[in-house]
């Protein structure tokens, strides 16, 4: 199944009421986010992509700010949101939308906590190592506050959620072999007090350490 033929679509602002309800009824939604840099409250979010269990994708541009359907979903404590790396597109979507997302997966953390024998954590060596499939990157840096997507742009966005919740599932197995599970759970409920104190100004200082 290729992305091409999945035929991901794109709106404006927020999702439409069908989409909305689609996601509602959910399991899962694998979500991730394009901004425009990697400052959350200099670089403007511009893309949400979302993908539920049965790979069902879209793509929301925003521009307004103000999505209420999208926010009625994110924040729905009975579908588990899937991201890598959480922590950042929390805060986006925290900081540009006013969302607090909840309940959150994240495979990144996931990873750090069960795959101790590798330094690398990346979304592309993870979908490579444990779903035996290869991503393409090529448009990681591009401009996501464009008018209009480009079809290499949408496929980008698309590959970053269509495969996170067979890695989500893949990792909890992992996690289960390794009794770290519950330990991978306590840290994904802490992102939200992780994601307050990045917005609040600490995202460079670990206030836990001791110096």
């Amino acid at each position: 199944m290729t992305i091409k033929n999945l035929s991901p679509v794109v709106l404006l602002d927020d999702l439409d009421q069908a989409h909305q309800q689609r996601y509602l009824g959910s399991r899962y939604l694998a979500l991730d986010t394009e901004t425009l840099g990697l400052k959350t409250h200099r670089d403007r979010l511009c893309l949400v992509q979302m993908c539920n269990e049965k790979g069902e994708i879209t793509l929301v541009q925003t521009r307004g700010f103000q999505a209420p359907r999208l926010q009625a979903v994110l924040e729905s404590e009975k579908v588990e949101k899937i991201c890598h790396f959480a922590r950042f597109d929390m805060a986006a979507i925290k900081h540009w939308l006013g969302v607090e997302m909840r309940p959150v997966f994240c495979t990144k953390i996931a990873s750090r906590l069960v795959r101790t024998y590798s330094d690398r954590h990346g979304l592309k060596d993870l979908v490579s190592e444990l779903l035996k499939i290869e991503l393409n990157k090529e448009q990681q840096s591009s401009d996501w506050a464009a008018e209009t997507l480009s079809e290499q742009q949408i496929a980008y966005a698309a590959s970053d959620v269509i495969h996170l919740v067979a890695l989500k599932e893949r990792l909890e197995i992992l996690l289960k072999r390794e009794n770290r599970l519950d330990l991978a759970r306590a840290c994904m409920n802490f992102l939200p007090q992780r994601v307050a104190l990045d917005l609040a100004g600490w995202e460079e200082e670990d206030i836990f350490a001791h110096h």
